[in-house]
């Protein structure tokens, strides 16, 4: 685990490798609305995100950036996050306890710190700021704790902030989504702050795009998001293809099945990621995001 910025790919060969992606995506007739820094781990580890962004906007296309918040008082990575067109920021709890045991942060990093680069980073964003806090059963989940969050969150100017739940396996089974209870009292306590929220409790469905290499696609989605069995079907059939793959790739060991709420989860295994990062400096944290680093 690490909490220093470093090169890890060439802007420009991310430009061309884009670029290629865009024009195998716009051949299969699928849309985009956004191009979206979401690594297999935390994006502003790369010290090279400014200009990447710069870069990929010459494109055409809208960029995100979601990101953990764990670097935001670095004054170099508020530089980099500012040229962005939409940023999400993560808010989970504003208790430090609470916050290493959902974050597994790293040990030089200080909650404090980052709260403070949260807020003044969003004084002088000028694209859409989102936030999104988790909600995990017997963690955050508490009245007063929810009240803190909603109150730190009324402080920034977003545009919505978004309350989660675990709907991907997360990193520990122990972790359990809040329940319906939770989520209301968490809701009203948000709107009573002034905050325009929405809850993000539902499969958010198999709308991933195919770009004309089947293993590749699947692949790279399950490196960074855990492709639920449906979604799979899905993409081989928008591919010609059949499970046998699959198979294959369950055989090869370079992704593993696992389940979570009666439903069946394809995984990509950490021997080998892919993307544009060479090493994977992270943890999971708890609900299954990448943690602060």
């Amino acid at each position: 685990m690490q909490n220093t910025r470093q090169v890890f790919y060439e802007p420009q060969e991310i430009l061309e490798s884009v670029r290629k992606k865009m024009l195998q995506t716009k051949e299969k007739k699928e849309v985009a609305d956004y191009l979206t820094f979401v690594a297999d781990g935390e994006p502003t580890l790369d010290s090279n995100l400014g200009k990447e962004i710069k870069l990929l906007q010459t494109l055409g296309m809208k960029i995100a950036v979601l990101t953990n918040a764990s670097l935001l008082w670095n004054k170099d990575v508020q530089q980099d996050l500012s040229k962005a067109d939409w940023v999400s920021l993560k808010i989970d709890t504003l208790d430090k306890e609470i916050w290493r045991r959902i974050n597994r942060p790293h040990r030089s990093l200080q909650l404090r710190r980052i709260l403070e680069g949260i807020l003044e980073f969003s004084q002088s964003f000028t694209g859409e700021l989102m936030t999104e806090t988790m909600l995990i059963q017997n963690v955050n989940d508490k009245t007063e704790e929810l009240k803190t969050i909603a109150q730190f969150i009324a402080r920034l100017p977003i545009k919505t902030s978004y309350l989660s739940i675990p709907i991907r396996p997360p990193a520990e089974p122990y972790v359990k989504s809040a329940d319906e209870h939770i989520i209301t009292n968490s809701f009203q306590l948000f709107k009573e702050q002034g905050i325009e929220v929405e809850c993000l409790i539902r499969y958010e469905g198999n709308t991933f795009a195919y770009t004309g290499n089947i293993k590749e696609d699947l692949l790279t989605i399950m490196s960074v998001h855990p492709l639920r069995e449906d979604a799979v079907n899905e993409l081989l059939i928008k591919a010609n293809a059949g499970w046998d793959l699959m198979e294959a790739l369950l055989n090869q060991k370079k992704i593993i099945q696992t389940e979570y709420n009666g439903k069946k989860f394809y995984i990509r295994t950490l021997q080998k990621k892919v993307g544009y990062k060479k090493k994977d400096y992270s943890n999971r944290d708890e609900n299954g995001d990448g943690a602060a680093r």
